[in-house]
């Protein structure tokens, strides 16, 4: 009998998630390890090795895992699951003149989804991840807080989670750093594994094209849509561009047009294949509208909340105030922000723990009170 109850780990391959399966071990709990093949990256026509939880090398490195601490191990293919969800979605936000976040959408909408449906086929009550967050309760209610290392801190990816999701999932690294993570794996016998590089590429963009990607993925998108037109924010054409899904909000490089100082995309119009150039300083927003909430800490967020409000992942936050609008949530910054990216991920923070998030539809500047 396990001290602790039986755990589903889902395993990578990689040294967080080996870890994790350690550390629970260690705690006494019954591990059971599970492998998800989520993607194909052979078939995909990139020009990369296929690399990361996806590949082969990885899934013998996790089941290798299983074998020499002696718990079980499973691969399931959720390719179809995926790609149907998460794939499918990308390209129809980027063909839409938005900038997606897959990770949120993977871990929310079908990781999870599809650890909860093996843990009860399995007899686990709970799931484990390697992810560096916290987990906290209060008041009957579950929500995510920041990991102890900064630098890591992965909460910005999980404010989709639902109740039910946190109520039976464990974050063992949470209260650690990266280096004391890599001195654990170390200390266990897996020298090679403590000093493995960590890939940031979304797992079905390996080569991090994802124009390539798009373009291989839509048949005669790229010379639907090349010819589009650069306009500033006056409305003056001042170029040609190769197709609006290829530029993302705040982009200054590979813009292909010299225009004799510094120019950023502010805004994408998929209508007319038209995407806007400006200054720096015309990337300011001082608003936007989030839609897709999920509210995590507490039930509902009382108007008026003030709350530091992160746009994309790493980003310092800001402080801001958040309203409700029927169901999205309406957010007044305090400062200017630049760089608002409608498809991206806003999350809510109130110390460490998360409020809620959503995803951001539109951004707004007021001109009457600019910082």
């Amino acid at each position: 009998m396990s001290k602790h109850g039986r755990v589903l780990v889902a395993m990578s391959g990689g040294i967080d998630s080996t870890v994790t399966a350690m550390m629970m071990h260690d705690m006494g709990y019954e591990v059971v390890g599970i492998t998800m093949k989520t993607w194909d990256y052979a078939n995909s026509g990139g020009s990369s090795k296929e690399t990361g939880c996806c590949s082969l090398d990885s899934i013998n490195d996790a089941r290798e895992v299983a074998v020499k601490v002696g718990f079980h191990h499973f691969i399931i293919d959720i390719r179809d699951e995926f790609g149907d969800y998460v794939i499918d979605n990308f390209v129809d936000e980027y063909l839409a003149g938005r900038t997606p976040n897959p990770c949120v959408l993977c871990n929310t909408h079908i990781k999870w989804s599809a650890l909860l449906k093996r843990a009860d086929a399995l007899d686990c009550e709970f799931i484990a991840t390697g992810h560096y967050a916290q987990l906290n309760e209060l008041n009957g209610r579950h929500y995510v807080s920041k990991a102890v290392d900064a630098h890591k801190d992965q909460s910005y990816v999980l404010w989709g989670l639902s109740q039910e999701c946190m109520a039976r999932s464990r974050f063992p690294l949470g209260p650690y750093t990266k280096p004391e993570v890599r001195q654990m794996a170390a200390d266990w016998g897996y020298e090679a594994l403590s000093k493995k590089a960590e890939s940031y590429e979304i797992c079905f963009v390996p080569d991090n094209d994802y124009r390539g990607f798009l373009k291989r993925r839509v048949d005669g998108l790229e010379a639907r849509v090349d010819g589009g037109q650069f306009v500033n924010t006056a409305g003056d054409i001042i170029g040609t561009h190769k197709g609006y899904p290829f530029y993302t909000i705040g982009q200054r490089k590979g813009l292909g047009v010299a225009f004799g100082e510094p120019m950023y995309v502010t805004e994408i119009r998929p209508d007319t294949n038209t995407v806007v150039l400006g200054r720096q300083e015309e990337l300011v927003r001082n608003g936007m509208m989030v839609g897709k909430v999920n509210r995590m800490k507490y039930d509902q967020i009382p108007d008026g909340t003030e709350a530091v409000t992160m746009i994309r992942y790493n980003d310092q936050g800001t402080l801001s105030q958040l309203s409700n609008m029927g169901e999205n949530i309406h957010v007044d910054f305090y400062a200017n922000v630049k760089g608002v990216a409608p498809g991206q991920s806003a999350v809510f923070y109130e110390g460490d723990d998360v409020l809620g998030g959503g995803i951001i539809h539109g951004s707004f500047l007021d001109e009457g009170r600019q910082n």
